[in-house]
């Protein structure tokens, strides 16, 4: 589509249209300079791989005429001699916000939320900003522009860094010398993060997930309204329209988030470059399979100060790996064949960029690579290969000039020429004037050591009695400055030392005293100077890498735990079949099945496990779990969230995994929190400790969400000032479940309608919407509720509703009133997932009794136990155990409490909750019956794979140990070097309930 510029941004930007010429020109003398400027005898890196020795590069009117070993040079030509110097390619960082403000929250601040949108012709969304302008919110910030251009940029792409969907960024040019020349696209890139944004208080979404589903919606919108569907006109949706074909950059800022994003990317055919957070390395598999370029920050942490034990005691073992093995991760990478961009983003200074570059390529990294990564990759990435990143002819002449090799410690990068204008960093002229010197400053001697590099000198002198005196050099075009501390012990007075640098070995100039007095100083050449050779193998080491672990945490896997034939022989078998418990039993594990079970098995390939007097059990299934959850377990900004579903936000680097294991945990669901009547979908996986989120999902599991009644729901207890968010009282609660079902049905015959229809009679589709469409399943009978419950009262009302929309409730979970209603439970045909003994943890549980569970099982209801907890669910057993205690019931059926009837409530018992042939073979060897206090988990097995061994968890803690103190005395060395070091810092782990808000 042709672009139509306002007449002001043509007026700006004049100089890039040559038919303007003709414009009156007030300046006078015409002062355009059409002279090429060759730069002969260099090292010349036309490409990261194409290199030309002693070449000429000829530019003109900012672009490469040519170059080459013969160039052929016009008359009008400056010769500028680089012998023995080199030219490379400025850097490009395609990801900044150079030159935008950072967006400021409004000013509303912090107080309560906002439900709905007060934009008018918008999304309404208020953090989907695609209609935000990197271009009409720039200014060039000529300050930080030159701390880009001292790192070797050039070009860097900037944007709007703010809200999910951020709107349209800009590719400028650090052209410190001619403004019109600067802009090179002013919609290059399309922006997305995961979030919010600042300038507004609106609620939705509250949570990770609550912003993957905002994205769908958002896709699912935009495809909707790009094909005529809406009556109305959205500007947000608009300029989605106009930026799809731009670079689509996603600032991930977690390996894990960069997974999600391409789940994303997948279901809806896009092509994302994802911003990274320098972790890849962890989930390099996964990062490989996304099949997406990615740009990559440097900002490697620094080594905390371990010198307190206690306070390094505090330090998370992930957090010392990550110091440890960050800087490989480029190496990784490259090695994996991942396609990838550098950035400066997220560095404290930029200065630390080639620090740490440096520091990537002393462990491992290709420097043929690092080049691509600033020049080549970003260029191709930004469909900009013919324009930067090179130096072909009718490139920009965006150029370095070095001493060396660019990614050696040693080189000076003398300039950077951008658009052909010459930035000067370091003095490519400067005199050599480096040694020892006797030095005289208004006849007080002392003596001078001059040393670091030519273009950038470093002094240290000493008063004759060999006391340190502080000062500063500096040189520019061969004059040389020297500020020296008077020897005033309590004052700060300084003496400053100006001098041109004369073709003589000694310097000399003219002294202002600290009283303001004038005098002369002197520097006499005794020694020539000499370069310090120890210091450059100290630099050299590098600490020894822990390997990667599967996840890369404490206790985590060095190779992902594959299937086995496992041969259970003699053991006490808990069968919940009608074969009940058996004696003396062996159990055949094949190809994750349960193969055989029965007396004098054999496999020729089995690993034979002696489990005389042990207890054999299939695994345990928590029906209600909140933990290994990313950054939210409510999406409470809407009273319906039923878009969202944990599968998007399972966190495979959650420890809580490794504990549920300990425990005898095989399978859990993990449901959404109760902020609100109707919450989201929830996500059944096995724990597969090592694996990534995807691979610990069910398969083929089915369709559940979670529901709350009570409290929470009507925002009692959240402790906001005035509530707002309907419903606040429980009769609202009923009302909003009416409007939701009566909508979704509304919905699900409007589709049915059209999907029925002639293709003549069809007309406009209707807008397709995953909460209604969710809650339409339920309708359907193709997705089933876990109710959050409590009070009797409420229990009876959304059976009733149920009822009236001709569904049924699948579970009520927590139900401490259930012992009230079991007849209308079992009536009704809705099961229970209840605490075995919680109670008086806030008013509404008043009447729960540990009689519960039985009360109801006895009634003919399914009962199951649960743990909605992270450290009740590693001793679901004993929770079992209180049934027999509490109800008397067998301990047989006992134990089905928290194996095969939680199975039941999830329709996974055709594969899960018992010991049959054929049925996965999810099973723990315990020590002793498990149901007693003593027992213990010895082995957890998951289809057939180990994932967790009692004997290999106690090794695991000695390593850990050994680990821990090895990376610790790395980090001692670092700070003995003088390198910098952060103070430690405990993590805080937020453990995820019910009523848990994100923040």
């Amino acid at each position: 589509m042709k672009r139509i510029f306002p007449l002001l941004f043509l007026l700006i930007f004049i100089s890039k249209i040559d038919a303007q010429e003709y414009f009156p020109n007030n300046e006078g003398i015409q002062n355009k300079n059409s002279n090429y400027t060759a730069f002969t005898n260099a090292k010349i890196f036309v490409t990261p791989t194409q290199v030309i020795e002693k070449g000429t590069l000829l530019i003109q009117n900012g672009k490469v005429i040519s170059a080459g070993k013969t160039v052929t040079l016009p008359k009008n030509t400056i010769v500028v001699n680089l012998e023995g110097k080199s030219i490379y390619p400025s850097f490009i960082d395609m990801y900044t916000s150079f030159g935008i403000e950072k967006p400021k929250r409004g000013e509303s601040g912090r107080q309560n939320p906002l439900y709905d949108t007060k934009k008018e012709g918008y999304y309404w969304n208020e953090h989907i900003k695609p209609e935000t302008d990197a271009f009409q919110n720039f200014k060039y910030d000529k300050t930080k522009a030159e701390d880009l251009l001292k790192a070797g940029f050039g070009v860097v792409g900037t944007h709007v860094t703010d809200g999910i969907a951020q709107g349209s960024g800009i590719l400028i040019a650090l052209n410190n010398d001619e403004n019109s020349k600067r802009l090179l696209a002013n919609k290059i890139t399309n922006h997305f993060s995961f979030t919010k944004s600042a300038t507004t208080n609106q609620a939705y979404p509250s949570s990770l997930m609550g912003m993957i589903a905002l994205l769908r919606q958002m896709y699912l919108d935009l495809d909707w309204y790009k094909n005529g569907n809406s009556t109305t006109k959205d500007l947000s949706l608009e300029a989605l329209v106009n930026n799809q074909k731009l670079v689509q950059i996603f600032a991930t800022e977690d390996k894990l988030n960069s997974l999600r994003a391409a789940k994303l990317a997948q279901e809806f055919g896009l092509k994302y470059v994802y911003k990274g957070a320098g972790n890849e390395f962890e989930r390099i598999e996964e990062i490989k399979k996304t099949n997406a370029p990615y740009i990559i920050p440097i900002n490697f942490p620094e080594a905390f100060d371990v010198s307190n034990p206690y306070l390094a005691s505090q330090l998370d073992f992930s957090d010392l790996r990550l110091w440890n093995q960050a800087p490989t991760n480029l190496k990784v990478l490259s090695d994996n064949g991942v396609v990838f961009a550098l950035t400066t983003d997220n560095l404290k200074k930029t200065e630390d960029f080639r620090t740490n570059l440096l520091k990537a390529i002393q462990y491992g990294f290709d420097k043929t690579k690092a080049l691509e990564a600033l020049t080549t990759v970003p260029a191709a990435l930004l469909g900009k290969s013919n324009e930067i990143g090179t130096l072909k002819d009718g490139s920009i002449a965006n150029f370095l000039i070095t001493s060396g090799e660019i990614f050696d410690k040693k080189t000076t990068i003398y300039e950077n020429w951008v658009e052909g204008s010459k930035y000067v960093i370091k003095d490519i002229a400067a005199k050599d004037i480096r040694g020892s010197y006797d030095l005289t400053v208004d006849n007080t001697p002392f003596k001078l050591i001059i040393k670091g590099e030519i273009a950038a000198p470093e002094s240290e002198i000493k008063s004759l009695d060999s006391t340190k005196v502080n000062s500063k050099l500096s040189i520019s075009n061969n004059w040389v400055s020297l500020i020296v501390k008077s020897k005033d012990s309590v004052k700060t007075n300084f003496n400053r030392l100006t001098g041109y640098i004369e073709n003589t070995p000694n310097l000399a100039g003219k002294a202002i005293l600290f009283d303001g007095k004038e005098s002369n100083w002197s520097a006499i050449k005794t020694a020539p100077f000499e370069k310090e050779k120890e210091k450059a193998k100290d630099d050299a080491k590098t600490n020894t890498i822990i390997p990667v672990s599967y996840p890369n945490i404490a206790f985590g896997n060095t190779e992902k735990p594959k299937q086995e034939t496992l041969l259970f022989k003699n053991a006490t078998v808990w069968t919940n079949e009608k074969e009940g418990i058996l004696k003396e039993t062996d159990v055949l594990v094949k190809n994750g099945k349960i193969a055989a079970i029965g007396n004098g098995l054999s496999d020729a390939a089995a690993t034979v496990i002696d489990a005389k007097g042990k207890h054999l059990t299939s695994g345990i299934i928590d029906e209600h779990s909140h933990i290994a959850i990313s950054n939210g377990v409510n999406e409470g900004g809407h009273n319906s969230s039923a878009e969202v579903t944990i599968e998007d936000v399972v966190n495979s680097d959650d420890v809580n995994i490794y504990r549920e294991l300990a425990g005898g945990v095989t399978t859990s669901q993990l449901l959404h929190g109760s902020a609100n009547p109707i919450g989201g979908r929830s996500a059944i996986v096995k724990w597969k400790w090592g694996s990534a989120p995807d691979e610990m999902l069910y398969k083929d599991q089915p369709k559940f969400i979670k529901f709350a009644l009570g409290e929470n729901v009507k925002q009692a207890n959240w402790g906001i000032s005035n509530p707002t968010r309907f419903p606040q009282t429980r009769m609202g609660v009923e009302q909003v479940f009416t409007d939701y079902f009566q909508r979704a049905k509304e919905y699900d015959a409007a589709w049915k309608k059209y999907n029925t229809a002639s293709k003549k009679s069809k007309g406009k589709a209707p807008r397709k919407d995953i909460e209604l469409e969710t809650l339409a399943e339920i309708i359907n009978k193709e997705r089933f509720i876990s109710c959050h419950s409590y009070v009797q009262s409420e229990i009876l009302m959304l059976m009733q509703v149920a009822d009236k929309f001709n569904f049924r409730v699948n579970t009520f979970t927590h139900i401490l009133e259930g012992y009230k209603v079991a007849d209308k439970m079992k009536e009704h045909g809705v099961g229970a997932s209840t605490f075995s003994d919680w109670w008086a943890y806030k008013f509404e549980v008043n009447d729960a009794i540990p009689y519960n569970g039985p009360i109801m099982h006895n009634a003919g209801v399914v009962v199951a136990y649960n743990s909605d907890d992270a450290e009740m669910s590693r001793r679901l057993n004993q929770e079992a155990a209180k049934a027999v205690k509490y109800g008397n019931v067998s301990e047989e059926e006992a134990w089905k409490f928290v194996t095969l009837n939680p199975a039941k409530l999830l329709h996974i018992d055709n594969k899960v909750g018992s010991i049959k042939v054929g049925k996965d073979a999810d099973i723990v060897l315990w020590s002793t019956n498990p149901l007693s206090i003593y027992a213990q988990a010895e082995k957890t097995v998951i289809e057939g794979a180990v994932y967790y061994d009692a004997k290999k968890d106690e090794s695991k803690r000695v390593a850990i140990d050994k680990e821990r103190n090895e990376i610790i005395g790395q980090m001692l060395e670092e700070k003995n070097k003088g390198m910098n070091t952060q103070e430690p810092k405990k993590r805080i782990k937020v453990e995820y309930h019910c009523d848990t808000m994100e923040d």
